[in-house]
């Protein structure tokens, strides 16, 4: 996914709105020049030109209705529906432009089908389709062949294209959720493991904490010897449980560089960003190598969370970490709780920290550490 989900939707919205006005300007252009030429009356021409404005007017309307999800059909597509018939009986049929007459008809079909479902989309354009065709036979005294065969072509191509643009969108908004999903998920994750840690170390040695002070509490005044043995048991019970627990936020905590890297490299690609990596890493103490782990982890979840990044380029150079990718958002006024910590505790070690936009419209992330 190379866009962002709001600027994508944007983009196709504005697409769409861009191709209705200039059909509606070249429009009114072909009525100016056929009155002017004397094949419709000014008067005529005037009210075709009204009649166009106001169902173009509608479009911006319907389509913004209708893109997120496929609304009930509603009074405004009713009223343009009825603008779309009163201009195709206003107008001139046997003049050069009366397939631009006939288009109008057909836009508010393709404007119709997003808000229809699949079999009910059909209906309504092969009715529509019959009834242009049967109308501009009588109308005029062309063959009713030629007339469905173009009607059939603008209605399928039209209904086709608007449908496409609405599904992009769904597509770029789906992936944008899944992508959010699973940094989620990552998340929930190491916070269950960590949880399931904790409860396996603490959960006996809790239980039998709990079982030897209550026994020491009956024993208390009948056997003092004995209940200080028990509390005694207790206070080393407690005393290792507290050691285990150190151990297992140490080993939360240390991270491992080459893991990470692997680890946000996979991240990347999986939502669709291309992800380089080129680390000199073969001097670095072991205290630097978990912080630049921390920095390539807290720079992962800032792309997958925040960016539109479609190529990330990972550096290190020794002591030296630079994460440089496209995707460059608008930042908050305040930096998140893990870039804020990161800073801290790059800076508590002698290093630095900084993570904003480039000159060349790309956003970096760097950090240093004393190698």
């Amino acid at each position: 996914m190379a866009a962002r989900p709001e600027t994508a939707r944007k983009l196709l919205l504005y697409w769409m709105y861009a191709s209705f006005g200039l059909v509606w300007f070249i429009s009114c252009v072909v009525v100016v020049g056929e009155s002017m030429s004397g094949e419709l009356p000014a008067a005529r021409a005037a009210v075709n030109i009204a009649l166009l404005t106001c169902f173009f007017a509608f479009t911006p309307v319907l389509l913004h209705e209708a893109f997120d999800h496929r609304p009930r059909p509603t009074l405004k597509l009713l009223l343009a529906g009825v603008l779309s018939a009163v201009v195709l009986a206003l107008s001139p049929l046997d003049s050069p432009s009366s397939v631009m007459w006939l288009q109008t008809v057909t836009f508010w079909a393709s404007l119709a089908a997003l808000y229809l479902r699949p079999l009910a989309m059909i209906v309504m354009a092969a009715a529509q389709v019959a009834v242009v065709t049967v109308y501009c036979t009588l109308m005029t005294i062309q063959g009713w062949q030629g007339v469905l065969v173009v009607q059939v072509v603008n209605s399928v191509l039209m209904i086709g294209a608007m449908l496409v643009w609405r599904w992009l969108w769904w597509v770029i908004r789906d992936a944008h959720k899944s992508r959010e999903a699973r940094a989620r998920l990552a998340v929930a994750e190491e916070r269950l493991r960590f949880a399931r840690d904790l409860h396996d170390l603490l959960g006996h040695s809790l239980s039998v904490i709990t079982l030897k002070s209550e026994l020491a509490a009956k024993l208390a005044t009948k056997d003092a010897d004995r209940a200080a043995a028990e509390m005694a048991e207790v206070r080393a019970l407690a005393g290792e449980s507290l050691f285990e627990v150190q151990q297992a936020v140490h080993g939360y905590q240390a991270l491992d560089l080459d893991e990470e890297l692997a680890g946000v490299r996979a991240a990347l690609e999986a939502a669709g960003v291309r992800c380089a990596i080129e680390a000199r890493t073969d001097s670095l103490s072991p205290s630097a190598r978990m912080l630049l782990a921390w920095a390539v982890r807290e720079g992962g979840t800032n792309i997958l969370k925040h960016s539109a990044a479609t190529r990330c380029e990972i550096t290190i150079d020794e002591g030296v970490l630079e994460m440089l990718n496209d995707g460059v958002t608008e930042l908050p006024a305040t930096p998140g709780s893990g870039l804020r910590g990161l800073s801290e505790r790059l800076v508590t070690v002698g290093g630095s920290f900084t993570a904003e936009p480039t000159p060349g419209g790309r956003f970096l992330l760097r950090a240093v550490v004393p190698a």
